[in-house]
């Protein structure tokens, strides 16, 4: 018979704990705090200030910063809409489909981006794209976000169909719903929570993006991504920490959101 064994009581999990905690979020703390720095200075604190937050938007660089929020905003809800459609049809395949011929190959197709590190995928779409001739812009990086993100937005709307029993289903054809009845008045809506979930986390994978978007993006196209790294390059500034902050801010709103949702259901 298993005992239950509390690893807090375990020599040293308080200290690991602590050390991977401070290695996980100080960066992100040191910088939410000096994006309010009066200072123009990245390392030396003269006062609280919404002074940089004021200068993405109306400084020498706002123009910039807001043509690539527009694209990285708008790229990220046509991938993540488009990867949850897509993902919604593969997940009612793989779960509801039965068994057929290559079904296992299907699934390892579906997951592949997920284990491919992300620098090979970067470059083997910008390969594609320069072998059918495909000029890099706009429709480049959207259409490499969507195939992405794919993987991403499959695997919690698939953990949602699995927990929901075939029995809603039969019972609905049963009182002479047609399949695509059932599926649409029942199967549809009990899904709810893992299509939310499944596009929440589809949206920040392409928000978040940097390395397959640097391969694929054009000349004059930016998203908030590059265009901070572009001005990274150029030297530290405190309006990149105002612009880092409010994308760590969008990045939690997210996650917040998918966490109740997930709750929700849990308790349903």
């Amino acid at each position: 018979m298993a005992s239950n064994t509390d690893v807090r009581n375990y020599p040293g999990f308080v200290g690991i704990t602590i050390l991977c905690l401070v290695i996980l979020y100080a960066p992100l703390i040191v910088v939410t705090v000096y994006s309010f720095n009066a200072s123009a200075s990245i390392t030396v604190w003269e006062g609280v200030s919404l002074r940089w937050y004021a200068d993405v938007f109306t400084g020498p660089d706002s123009e910039k910063f807001k043509t690539a929020a527009v694209n990285s905003f708008s790229i990220a809800i046509m991938a993540a809409t488009t990867a949850t459609v897509i993902a919604t049809c593969a997940a009612t395949a793989m779960v509801r489909g039965g068994r057929f011929r290559g079904r296992t190959l299907s699934f390892g197709l579906i997951s592949l981006p997920l284990m491919v590190p992300e620098i090979v995928t970067a470059v083997a779409t910008l390969i594609f794209f320069n072998a059918i001739g495909f000029t890099r812009g706009y429709t480049t990086i959207l259409a490499a976000h969507i195939a992405f993100c794919i993987p991403f937005a499959y695997l919690p709307i698939a953990a949602r169909m699995q927990g929901i029993e075939g029995t809603y289903e039969q019972a609905a054809q049963d009182l002479y719903a047609t399949k695509v009845q059932a599926f649409r008045y029942v199967l549809l809506p009990l899904m709810g929570p893992g299509i939310i979930s499944g596009f929440l986390l589809a949206f920040i994978i392409s928000l978040d993006d940097f390395i397959i978007t640097n391969f694929v993006k054009g000349a004059g196209v930016e998203t908030l991504p590059t265009a901070i790294f572009g001005s990274v390059k150029q030297g530290i500034k405190p309006n990149i920490m105002a612009i880092s902050t409010m994308l760590l801010g969008v990045s939690v709103v997210m996650v917040t959101i998918s966490y109740f949702v997930s709750k929700k259901d849990n308790t349903q």
